[in-house]
């Protein structure tokens, strides 16, 4: 679990977090969501310590990252899964490389406990046939799947995505969330999402933080989220006419079953 406690941030005389409080909890998806500069990428590189909030705590499981240190912060960043938003993998490195890198580099394990890992993760993204191809020779869905194969190698208690279905189309994106949800319950990972993707919100979101202008707006289920009365979120999710016909086939869709 990571709990946020009356988080600020600033940059000189700019206010960009105000006095955020929230907790993402283990073996759910934890999604943040909000307009662009909303502040939700601050907020994200807070939790992951790459930037030092001005005021306020961040604790993982009763550890408080902002009055660790330097030291202790590296130990805990061994913990800590990153899928980035371009997937960032390493084009002069074949998948199988990509995934085995943070083993070679942070893990005690034999090398042949680190090949045995790096191919359990691959088969479980479905990407063993693809492991001797170069990031180039694969598709962009291919790519992300690496990318979350090489975050689970060491088997992280904590995972961050950064926009993970950034540059994919809706089917992909589909079994990009359902494997990141997959992944978290099976291994009671702490996953926090960074997304737009309003598929992922009502599809995968058990806990979802919305931030409107720097300010903790709402934070709820993917389930609140069709019954919610609080405009702001209304008028960012269910902005097209689309999105509303949408919201209402969901809740017609739930009143039949219930019924």
């Amino acid at each position: 679990m990571i709990k946020v406690e009356n988080l600020n941030k600033s940059f000189a005389d700019k206010h960009v977090l105000h006095d955020i409080c929230a907790t993402f909890h283990n073996g759910k998806t934890n999604l943040i969501i909000g307009q662009s500069g909303s502040g939700k990428t601050v907020l994200m590189n807070c939790l992951v310590g790459l930037l030092s909030p001005t005021s306020g705590h961040i604790f993982y499981d009763n550890r408080d990252i902002t009055t660790m240190s330097k030291q202790a912060q590296t130990m805990l960043r061994r913990e800590i899964g990153m899928l980035f938003q371009g997937a960032a993998l390493f084009d002069s490195l074949t998948v199988f490389e990509n995934v085995i890198f943070p083993l070679e580099m942070f893990s005690k394990k034999s090398y042949k406990e680190q090949k045995h890992r790096a191919l359990f993760c691959l088969d479980r993204v479905n990407l063993t046939e693809a492991q001797n191809k170069f990031p180039n020779e694969i598709s962009g869905g291919m790519q992300k799947r690496a990318a979350i194969a090489r975050a689970i190698a060491m088997e992280p208690k904590y995972l961050f995505c950064d926009e993970p279905n950034s540059g994919l189309d809706p089917k992909t994106s589909l079994v990009i969330d359902k494997l990141i949800n997959e992944i978290t319950h099976e291994n009671n990972i702490t996953t926090i999402v960074n997304t737009h993707d309003m598929n992922s919100v009502l599809g995968i979101g058990e806990n979802i933080l919305y931030i409107n202008k720097g300010y903790k707006a709402w934070q709820g289920t993917n389930k609140d989220v069709l019954t919610s009365n609080n405009q702001q979120l209304n008028d960012f999710i269910f902005a097209s006419d689309f999105s509303k016909q949408l919201k209402q086939d969901i809740i017609s869709h739930i009143n039949t079953h219930n019924s």
